[in-house]
């Protein structure tokens, strides 16, 4: 009831103020009063979703854990989102200034994303082995991560998510017994990958549970009362709640679940399953492109970029055909360098400091908030890929480009240089850094998140290599192609699983055919593809968009071009929908001709 009537103030705000029409109503006051919206609908999006003011640097719920996937909570969001769209629609757009009109279309264009999306049972499948609450729970209390424990208060926080994790746990349980009715359940392959995962949180020394960390090791300032019952209530929560949870689900997924689930890769076989993947393709590349034409541009890009690995296979004097080579790059001593973890994080610090003085040229602005390059944690290390966790915006806590390190000895050094674009600077941490410092925006568009735009852009960092003093080996621009390759091959092999009756197998040949990645590296990107449909066309879909703009510029104002200028235009509004990407660049081309 308490979330219910938050989303009621959104009409109250309106009914209570002096004049109801703001179609007609004077540009400042209708600025004033939509800001006002904007700041109202923040707020209240922060209590159905706690866990995005906490990865936002937002510590007043860091005590709250909703049962996110329960009937009930799904209804009141809906109804939330919807009183949302009848606020905003008391507005005449063209009354708005141009900050303001952004804000307008691109909250518009959310809140129908998410309702539309509310009409999937996707709650009925919330586990699975790349992004569940399961593997968030132990990143939050690991005591590493965005979870704070800095106070007493801290301690006391995460043990109230600890507590409100057993009915979340509970809920899943029933959600994937009625999937299992309904035939909407995941792949077998993949509700055994969610097994090792489990079993790792379940263990019979309770010290060695992940969960004991913060208790390890208190700040110096807690006093030896508050540490005794912190360490009780830590142990008792550990030994009567989240490990039983987690022996559970794990006993429910060994018995139960997987002999119930599907040999099926995609999911086209659901009565809604077509439906729900072109509605995920249009929610993740924010266009209307139909994923015939998306499949179409994969196959496109494979052909292109196999041409260019070619030609550096060539340069660098490999007489045999690609997929030989791809093996000489996966086995050869010498991309294989390094001996300890800490030398592939030293490896990651120096390609840092070669490319900041052309960085600095090419960013007019950068972002204040802190970087650093950190270890993966070992208990989710073996199933993760490298990747950027932002900082807060506040910049109290840094953003992190993370590194799985499962043995140095392996760690391939041939996209080392093309990662740290991507992941780090100037990808992921300059534009969501820049995005959550922008005060100019609204709090909802600071936090606000696209994966064409914010995974494009990352992408298209890629690209900017040699202009920052990178791929001066021709191996790491080989490194950059299969990358590149990697992404291109994403818009065929997701659309084929899930639309296209591809099989697992049929993506993974496809793959091997056209990448250097290893066959192991092979298998768990396409098995995440079967656990989160669409996603995987954000990236190239976005970057292409980002180049056409670029280009377009270049062709349009010649000699006036600036990387520097071009770069803070699109960085400028934050996360945009792709579509108001290219109308305000369009219109900024204009501005300078």
């Amino acid at each position: 009831m308490k979330n219910f009537l938050l989303f009621i103030s959104l009409s109250v705000l309106f009914s209570c103020t002096s004049n109801n029409n703001y179609e007609n109503a004077d540009r400042p006051n209708a600025d004033a009063l939509i800001q006002k919206l904007f700041s109202i609908y923040y707020e209240q999006r922060l209590q159905f979703f706690p866990l995005e003011a906490t990865q936002n640097g937002d510590h007043r719920f860091d005590d709250r854990l909703p049962n996110n996937i329960t009937e009930s909570f799904r209804d009141t969001l809906k109804h939330f989102y919807s009183a949302t769209i009848d606020s905003l629609n008391l507005f005449n757009r063209d009354s708005l200034s141009e900050n303001n009109q952004i804000s307008y279309d691109i909250l518009m264009w959310d809140l129908k994303m998410n309702i539309e999306a509310l009409n999937f049972p996707d709650h009925l499948m919330p586990i699975n082995q790349f992004y569940s609450l399961t593997i968030t729970m132990g990143q939050l209390g690991a005591g590493s991560g965005i979870q704070s424990f800095e106070t007493v208060k801290d301690y006391e926080n995460f043990l109230m998510r600890a507590h409100r994790f057993v009915p979340w746990c509970d809920t899943a349980i029933a959600n994937m017994k009625k999937g299992i009715q309904q035939n909407i359940v995941l792949p077998v392959v993949l509700a055994k990958k969610v097994l090792p995962q489990l079993q790792s949180m379940i263990v019979s020394d309770i010290q060695k549970s992940i969960f004991h960390l913060p208790i390890d090791k208190f700040p110096v300032s807690f006093s030896e009362t508050d540490k005794i019952r912190l360490i009780a209530e830590y142990e008792k929560t550990i030994a009567e709640e989240l490990i039983p949870s987690y022996k559970k689900l794990f006993d429910f997924f060994n018995i139960t679940y997987i002999p119930a689930c599907r040999n099926s890769t995609g999911i086209s076989e659901f009565s809604f399953g077509k439906d729900y993947y072109n509605f995920l393709s249009k929610q993740w590349t924010t266009t209307k492109l139909t994923t015939d034409s998306i499949f179409n541009i994969g196959q496109s890009e494979v052909k292109r970029i196999r041409s260019e690995m070619d030609a550096i296979k060539n340069e660098l004097g490999f007489n045999g055909t690609l997929k030989e080579f791809f093996r000489f790059v996966k086995s050869d001593k010498k991309y294989f360098p390094f001996k300890s973890d800490s030398e592939v994080i030293q490896g990651f610090r120096k390609i840092y400091e070669t490319e900041k003085p052309m960085v600095n040229k090419m960013f007019s602005i950068q972002p204040k908030s802190p970087f650093k390059i950190q270890q993966t944690e070992q208990f989710r290390a073996a199933s993760s890929s490298a990747e950027y966790q932002q900082g807060s915006a506040d910049g109290s806590r840094p953003g992190i480009f993370y590194v799985p390190i499962v043995d140095a000895t392996k760690f391939n050094s041939i996209a080392m240089e093309t990662l740290f674009l991507h992941e780090a600077i100037p990808g992921h941490h300059f534009q969501i850094s820049l995005q959550q410092e922008n005060k100019d925006l609204p709090d909802f568009r600071r936090f606000i998140w696209y994966g064409a735009y914010g995974e494009g852009w990352a992408l298209y960092s890629e690209s900017l290599g040699k202009e920052v003093g990178l791929y001066t080996d021709p191996i790491q621009k080989f490194g950059n192609l299969s990358e590149e390759m990697h992404r291109a091959i994403r818009l065929v092999v997701d659309i084929g699983i899930h639309l296209k009756g591809w099989t697992r197998e049929q993506a993974i040949q496809f793959s091997k055919e056209n990448e250097a990645a290893s066959e192991a590296e092979i298998i768990s990107e396409i098995e995440r593809y079967m656990a989160i449909p669409g996603q995987a066309l954000a990236y190239k879909i976005g970057q292409l968009k980002i180049i056409a703009l670029r280009n377009e510029a270049q062709k349009q104002l010649g000699n006036k071009f600036s990387y520097a200028e071009f770069h803070y235009q699109v960085l400028k509004d934050g996360c945009l929908p792709v579509a108001i990407l290219e109308s305000n660049i369009l219109n900024w081309i204009k501005s300078q001709k």
